[in-house]
């Protein structure tokens, strides 16, 4: 029986079945714009915090159905914010490619693309709408595609977020990558374990930047997965049920700083 992200995965691969019908295979790219580094970026901030935009998700429904990318992302840069992840699924999440374009003409902080990359047509639309990083998910992908489309990325100035769940899926780390998330939500059943970054921490790579993603809502947290090596630290769900996502931000920072 499919599992939640089995039914992601399918929906989109017949998404960019449809858009290639529609729109040819090629994405026209015609920006010239330098691209941001998000490590760099990272490993430059006192706070590491990658403020997340999404509108609702498949475990917690609506969140913040009404919410405008051209508020909340400069309002999340001006708190501090290290970079930005904003949800571009539409189905599951709520998002649109729109979102990111809107969110890079309102700010000038690394931008990641949070999608089910699954194509190199999604890697193409990410330079083309305004990213600087692309979300690549062990759980959905295997290791040749990891590599393919780090190569892929990378040759449009994009970095590359490698994602797992678990230790075993370590087994499709490319050592290309730029950085390795650690999702403490499980894809398949959407059950969140807030420290399962730390569980796994002594099992990444020593020299890749570290991030932590989901489930985090404290002070404690953060600081305690930062003693075990992590960097950056993605958070959406807890800025995103308040009404301001970015005042929100900016007092859990000044509760850490």
């Amino acid at each position: 029986m499919p599992n939640i992200l089995d039914k992601i995965i399918a929906n989109k691969k017949r998404e960019i079945e449809a858009s290639c019908q529609l729109l040819g295979e090629e994405v026209a790219i015609t920006t010239d714009r330098p691209t941001v580094s998000m490590k760099q970026a990272l490993l430059e901030s006192p706070t590491g915090i990658i403020a997340e935009f999404k509108r609702r998700s498949p475990s917690k429904g609506e969140i913040h159905p009404l919410a405008l990318v051209n508020e909340v992302i400069p309002a999340y840069q001006k708190a501090g914010a290290s970079a930005c992840s904003v949800l571009t699924d539409t189905v599951y999440f709520g998002g649109a490619l729109t979102d990111l374009a809107n969110a890079r003409s309102v700010s000038d902080i690394p931008l990641l693309r949070k999608d089910f990359i699954v194509s190199r047509r999604q890697i193409a639309e990410a330079r083309a709408y305004g990213a600087d990083a692309i979300l690549l998910i062990a759980a959905a992908l295997g290791a040749d595609e990891i590599e393919d489309f780090t190569h892929y990325a990378h040759s449009l100035e994009l970095e590359v977020l490698f994602e797992i769940h678990n230790i075993a899926e370590l087994d499709k780390y490319y050592p290309g990558v730029d950085m390795v998330g650690v999702n403490n939500r499980d894809l398949t059943t959407f059950v969140t374990d807030p420290m399962l970054s730390e569980k796994v921490a002594g099992a990444l790579p020593a020299d890749v930047v570290k991030i932590a993603e989901s489930g985090l809502t404290s002070i404690n947290e953060v600081e305690q997965l930062r003693a075990s090596g992590f960097s950056g630290f993605l958070i959406g769900e807890t800025f995103m049920r308040h009404d301001r996502p970015g005042d929100a931000l900016r007092k859990f920072l000044d509760a850490t700083l």
